[in-house]
């Protein structure tokens, strides 16, 4: 829970203490969550617009870095075609592949697949955003 969110539970029941006209203290507690909604709304929109920078350098290399990810994974699943008909062929084979595999993948640390997979995630979430502001296409 943020700092923000903390605060706004008590003071909705300071405003409940001090204002006693109903509709007076319904509309302070409408202003306190318009105003915690606008602060939550810039943080947010200040993280994602350095994800959306970066996506949008001129640099192939820091562009071209989450839609390469992409690429991988398709090839990865599409690998499942290939090996398919070997292990119709040579089920020994398929069976030796994918145990190479295997150790080779689980051998890789699991902080780079979280790496991976937060590059990612932030990388959907700013297309999202790019796209709901109409800054994408």
């Amino acid at each position: 829970m943020s700092l923000i969110a903390g605060i706004i539970g008590p003071v909705a029941s300071l405003i409940d203490k001090i204002i006693p006209d109903p509709e007076a203290r319904d509309r302070a507690k409408l202003e306190l969550l318009k105003a915690e909604s606008s602060r939550e709304m810039q943080a947010i929109e200040a993280r994602m617009s350095a994800i959306v920078a970066e996506a949008k350098s001129l640099d192939p290399w820091t562009s071209r870095a989450r839609p390469s990810f992409l690429y991988v994974m398709y090839a990865l699943l599409l690998w499942s075609i290939p090996m398919g008909l070997i292990a119709a062929v040579n089920p020994g084979l398929a069976d030796g592949i994918g145990r190479g595999m295997t150790a080779y993948l689980a051998g890789i640390p699991e902080e780079l697949y979280a790496l991976f997979g937060t590059g990612y995630l932030g990388y959907t979430a700013a297309r999202a955003w790019g796209k709901a502001k109409g800054v994408e296409r």
